[in-house]
């Protein structure tokens, strides 16, 4: 288990991951510009301010991720840039939802062993602020999504690429299981999250009775509240952190245990289960064990770098 101080470190990362779910409400959450931290205007990207305050929640922000050199000029620079990624995360409309967002923050908390409102509490007393927290998650999750839709497939390993990673290892090449997903979300509004605690109860007597992905949504019609999405395949490796070891433990035609997300109680249940050998099989493995290799996670994709100079280049910045 990573410190809450390491894990702080590696924000950027977690929270460019696959997420196992689209957001089920409509409302998308648009990156929240800067400008909000009142005091001085220190920059101004496409029109929106960024103020001294905001500067300052991202110096704390960095303290936390025990960051070295000028703060203040590592934080500005942040902070422009992502005022700058927002503008190709709009034009691809790709931005979060806020539920993503707060789905993503419980995720953190839980993996740190906080809870949310304890999480919440080092937020303020750091000076880094929730709101602050999740604009950074909201454009690490969004960017990445904007980078794909510029580019496409254009990191993609060719069927040339993958035979000759697997001619230099020697190895046969590799078997994963791909999965066909549903999930089953017992949903809890945010203003009675003192039922919680009943709907979970429901959510696992339901899921020892569950029918099968084929009578899911007639099953769920029966109970009040219960929504089912069809989540499509995912090969092993490309499962979310939170999903894989329930996922990988559920039988096939059965469900995983549940769990308690900002939406409500889940569970996935497991349509179809079967071990594949083909290029996107072998890809998929090839791509956990890179980022797998020490300092790999800390390598900047090259199309999100040469994305951020061509925004930069048609972007109005006026620095103060």
């Amino acid at each position: 288990m990573l410190s809450f101080k390491a894990a702080v470190a590696a924000l950027s990362i977690s929270f460019g991951m696959t997420v196992i779910a689209p957001a089920i409400a409509p409302q998308m959450m648009v990156v929240e510009a800067a400008g909000g931290g009142g005091t001085a205007v220190v920059a101004v990207v496409n029109g929106t301010p960024i103020t001294s305050g905001d500067v300052a929640k991202r110096v704390n922000f960095l303290r936390l991720q025990r960051a070295k050199g000028n703060l203040n000029s590592v934080a500005k620079q942040q902070l422009v840039d992502e005022a700058i990624e927002r503008t190709g995360v709009l034009a691809s409309g790709t931005s979060v939802s806020n539920e993503e967002v707060d789905a993503a923050y419980a995720r953190f908390a839980a993996n740190n062993k906080l809870s949310v409102e304890k999480l919440n509490e080092i937020m303020k007393q750091s000076g880094v602020t929730v709101d602050h927290f999740k604009s950074f998650i909201a454009i690490s999750m969004s960017w990445p999504r904007a980078v794909q839709i510029r580019f496409g497939d254009s990191n993609k390993m060719t069927a040339g690429d993958i035979g000759a990673r697997i001619a230099k290892s020697g190895a046969n090449r590799p078997k994963v299981n791909e999965y066909i997903l549903k999930q089953v979300i017992f949903v809890v509004p945010e203003s009675k999250k003192n039922i919680a605690g009943k709907r979970k109860a429901e959510a696992e007597a339901s899921r020892k009775k569950f029918p099968g992905c084929d009578q899911a949504l007639a099953f769920a019609a029966t109970m009040r509240d219960v929504s089912v999405k069809d989540l499509g395949r995912f090969l092993e490796p490309e499962l979310p952190d939170n999903w894989k070891e329930p996922i990988k433990k559920a039988p096939m035609g059965g469900t995983t245990t549940t769990q308690v997300t900002p939406r409500g109680v889940e569970f996935i249940a497991i349509c179809s289960k079967r071990e594949v050998s083909d290029d996107a099989a072998a890809a998929a493995v090839f791509r956990e064990e890179d980022l797998k290799k020490p300092g790999k996670q800390n390598e900047v994709d090259p199309n999100a770098k040469k994305y951020l100079e061509e925004l930069r280049a048609k972007a109005n910045v006026v620095m103060k």
